[in-house]
């Protein structure tokens, strides 16, 4: 059934009161502190072959397939195709549920009628959008899944909120009279949330004030209500969004971008000028004119000082600080990892390159990554070459990458996320879709 508009007005009515309940008790932990971290940890050994032949783990690690490409959902769809970021969150009552983004663009298939949504090409609903997936909590059983949102462009990562949500971000600034906007009738480009509890179709609504440009992924700081974004140009910057009520960004706030005091390009890539480790105090702008009908936010940005970063995807908030994936930075372009500990009124933020990979055997454009209970960093690969060899790789509290998985599929790791519990590590691949749930002896 869809979700109600009254349902939708007690969600956002309680975020206010659930989000300050999170503020005081302190208890919103998605991951570590990668700081709280053991230094003797060099990984979990090689990587053994799987006999099913989809993905290799190291010795007593094992997953299962939750969903695929095609698969009936209790909506009278089929899971639909281009499966990329995703969050897990928990219902309460022995359920969690993983809502997940479907990267579609207009002329891929929906996986059947879409009966509301955001945009439309040529009269019919965009198919882009998210499907929920309910599970079991102890066992996985998949109790229920269908589609969340529709009518929307390219949904590639979002973030999980503290208040039961997922933000799903689109990956697409365009609309009618723009590039790749024939057809369209509105534009797009825009953040939209989706209630983990819906149990349907909801109510496409824009968050037009966190900002129209080439989103990939938001995180939520728990103490302030402050959400961050980055952005997958090569000339991006860094997004922070203060809501006007923490836990109801429907209700507006003000978009800024991130100012280093230090070097303004953290690429790298005319020589390094951002070095490791070390940390540089920022400052941040405020930005107007957010709608951006000329998608020209970034450069508007940089023309105030804002830090250049090359192809922003990821970023996870942990504890106490956040991290962010930068596919193609660095002296060899292969990627890099950013640290940013906020200083929440005690002090000045901090932003610092903490890993920047020297070898494709390091990582090799790293995409959605998270902060795993333990404290290490979970980062899925996304390579551009013609054939791929996409890794899940780790990263140690000190910086040493690892290998954990190895995808046998030519295709693109996405959508990594824990479950509350820190038993299970979900992830995608995105095409043809696979969601799997992974388990083992994961490093204290």
């Amino acid at each position: 059934m869809p979700f109600a508009h009254s349902n939708r007005r007690q969600f956002l009515g309680a975020t206010s009161a659930a989000f300050a309940a999170l503020m005081a008790s302190g208890c919103y932990t998605r991951g570590a502190s990668l700081a709280s971290g053991s230094s003797a940890f060099s990984g979990y050994g090689p990587l053994r072959p799987d006999p099913a032949g989809m993905l290799d783990l190291p010795q007593g690690f094992s997953y299962r397939l939750l969903s695929s490409l095609g698969d009936a959902m209790s909506d009278g769809g089929t899971v639909p195709d281009k499966a990329d970021g995703m969050g897990c969150l928990d219902l309460g009552d022995g359920e969690i549920v993983l809502v997940r983004n479907h990267e579609l663009v207009p002329m891929d298939d929906a996986g059947g009628p879409i009966a509301k949504g955001f945009g439309t090409r040529n009269g019919e609903i965009v198919p882009g959008g998210t499907t929920n997936i309910v599970l079991d909590a102890n066992t996985l059983e998949v109790k229920r899944q269908f589609r969340t949102l529709g009518g929307t462009i390219r949904n590639c990562s979002g973030g999980v909120t503290p208040w039961g949500s997922w933000l799903t971000c689109e990956e697409a600034p365009t609309g009618p009279g723009q590039r790749y906007g024939d057809g369209l009738a509105v534009n797009h480009g825009w953040v939209f949330e989706v209630p983990g509890n819906a149990t349907g179709l909801v109510d496409p609504v824009p968050l037009r004030a966190m900002g129209r440009f080439n989103h990939e992924a938001a995180c939520v700081d728990p103490a302030t209500g402050y959400v961050y974004q980055t952005e997958d140009r090569d000339e991006g910057v860094l997004y922070r969004f203060i809501p006007n009520t923490p836990g109801t960004l429907i209700e507006g706030g003000k978009l800024q971008a991130m100012v280093i005091e230090g070097p303004p390009d953290t690429r790298n890539w005319d020589g390094a000028t951002m070095p490791l480790r070390r940390a540089f105090n920022v400052n941040w702008v405020d930005l107007d004119d957010v709608e951006a009908p000329e998608d020209d936010l970034r450069t508007r940005a940089a023309a105030k000082g804002a830090a250049l970063i090359a192809r922003g995807e990821g970023i996870h908030m942990g504890m106490d600080d956040l991290y962010i994936c930068s596919t193609s930075g660095g002296a060899k372009k292969l990627g890099q990892i950013f640290r940013l500990v906020p200083g929440r009124g005690a002090g000045p933020d901090r932003f610092e390159l903490f890993f920047e990979s020297e070898s494709e055997d390091q990582f090799n454009y790293g995409d959605n990554l998270t902060v795993g209970p333990n404290g290490h960093l979970l980062v899925c690969e996304d390579q551009y070459t013609q054939v791929v060899d996409n890794h899940i790789r780790g990263i140690t509290p000190d910086g040493r990458p690892y290998d954990f998985a190895k995808l046998n599929m030519q295709t693109e790791l996405a959508g990594g996320c824990f479950s509350p519990d820190g038993k299970w590590f979900f992830v995608n691949a995105y095409g043809p879709t696979r969601t799997l749930a992974i388990t083992g002896p994961w490093a204290a």
